[in-house]
């Protein structure tokens, strides 16, 4: 990438039932959520995904690594790994993957401090909040 112009991002938080997506760039690097997507079992609507890159024309992806406290792959990790693969070979754009550690933790303390006390977080999801810290993180870790 280079730094003379902003460069789009989206990037995903990975789950089983919902993947969120946010959008960063590194001009100002810094990132915000976008919307939260549907998926079976892991498995988006990749129309709804192509929609979002045909929009917003990222010229990356960063995929949340959902990695184990001692910093060891997970069971997550591998399925995280296997949608920023397929992203790839779908959109043939670069993808980073980002150690997401904390984030949905951090994202559900964020909602609690707007007075969203709620018990699960169904019904007010906080992946694309978490899709936005993680793909800070991403941002602020690069040189």
């Amino acid at each position: 990438m280079s730094n003379t112009q902003p460069h789009l991002l989206l990037g995903f938080d990975f789950g089983t039932r919902q993947i969120g997506v946010a959008v960063g760039q590194t001009l100002t690097r810094e990132a915000r959520p976008l919307c939260n997507l549907k998926a079976r079992d892991g498995i988006p609507q990749w129309e709804q995904i192509e929609a979002l890159v045909r929009e917003w024309q990222p010229g990356a992806l960063v995929v949340g690594l959902p990695l184990n406290m001692d910093g060891t792959a997970s069971a997550m990790s591998a399925r995280a790994q296997k949608f920023a693969n397929r992203l790839h070979g779908r959109f043939g754009l670069p993808v980073h993957t980002h150690d997401e550690r904390l984030t949905t933790f951090a994202a559900k303390g964020e909602r609690r401090q707007q007075g969203n006390f709620a018990r699960n977080f169904r019904e007010d999801p906080v992946d694309a909040l978490a899709a936005s810290l993680l793909l800070q993180g991403w941002l602020e870790a690069q040189p």
